[in-house]
Order: structure tokens, then C-alpha cells, then sequence
């Protein structure tokens, strides 16, 4: 019986040590999501970010956000707020439920419409900009949203509280 005991818990331990040595399948990563329906919009974007050295990934469909979300990561959310299928709104709220965290940037066409603008801030939105600016601006706006994400990071992973810095 004792001899049974020591090959029951060795085969214990190795399937125990065996499942602690799996990883978890890595997540796929993204500094930027650009979630547009226009698709020339969305792939303009894509091209101009990652001929900068980002990584970047579009979506033309709203409702495909809550999946892609559950199996990549992403620093900046970039978000229009006039979609077909679901409105940026809605969107940007339901992000915000997935992940506190997350910046989102609207981005829309429309221009600046106050009531907008401030509809998108309540529901979660960090900043606001223009399609119409020209895309040097978005950059700027883009880029330093992306380094304040990076910044705070630092930060917390050293154990320091995270300082919120102004976002776009």
C-alpha cells in the first residue's frame, strides 16, 4: 500500500508540475484600435500609424469590439462616433464597463458638436478629436495619448501610485 501511495503522489506531482509549466497562450497586442466603419478611413489610419513604428489594428464593425477586446490588448482606443450598427456612444460606455482603464479617443467626422462631445465624455471618452484636422495633428494627439498610457505604466509596474496626465 505505501508503495502505491509514493507512484500515486509522484504521478500527483507531475501533473501538478506539468500544469503549472503551461503558459497561458499569449494575448495579441496593439498600441491602437481604430474602430470606423469606413473602412478607407480605418486603413488610411492603420498604414500612417504603423509606417511610425506603432502597431495598430481596425475594426469596421462596432459589435466586433467586446470579442476582439476579450482576446487582444491594446493601449488607445480610437473610436467614431457615427456607426451604422451601433452608435460610438453606446460604444464607448460598454468599453468602459470591459475596461476601466482603457483611453478612448473619439474620432469622428462631424466636427465639434458640443452635445455631442460632452455625451462621449460622460460616457467614458477621454478626449475628442476631428477627422477634419489635418493628420500631423491627429498624430500629436494620438502620440501623446499613447506616451501618457506608457508613462503611467511605468509608473505603476514600479510601485509608485499612477499620476493621471491629461489625455487629447
Amino acid at each position: 500500500m505505501p508503495a502505491e501511495r509514493g507512484a500515486w503522489q509522484g504521478s500527483c506531482f507531475t501533473c501538478y508540475r506539468n500544469y503549472n509549466a503551461m503558459s497561458s497562450p499569449k494575448r495579441e497586442y496593439s498600441q491602437f484600435l481604430i474602430i470606423d466603419d469606413d473602412p478607407g478611413i480605418a486603413k488610411f489610419l492603420v498604414t500612417y500609424l504603423r509606417q511610425r513604428g506603432h502597431t495598430c489594428h481596425a475594426l469596421t464593425d462596432g459589435f466586433e469590439t467586446a470579442s476582439w477586446l476579450a482576446d487582444h490588448d491594446c493601449e488607445v482606443a480610437i473610436v467614431d462616433l457615427k456607426m451604422p450598427k451601433v452608435d460610438g456612444i453606446s460604444l464607448i460606455s460598454f468599453m468602459r464597463e470591459m475596461n476601466p482603464a482603457l483611453p478612448i479617443v473619439v474620432f469622428t467626422g462631424v466636427g465639434y458638436d458640443e452635445e455631442q462631445m460632452h455625451a462621449a465624455l460622460h460616457a467614458g471618452a477621454n478626449g475628442y478629436v476631428s477627422k477634419n484636422l489635418p493628420i500631423e495633428q491627429l498624430y500629436c494627439v494620438l502620440a501623446r495619448v499613447l506616451a501618457t498610457c506608457q508613462q503611467r505604466k511605468r509608473v505603476t509596474s514600479n510601485g509608485q501610485q499612477a499620476v493621471l496626465a491629461g489625455a487629447a
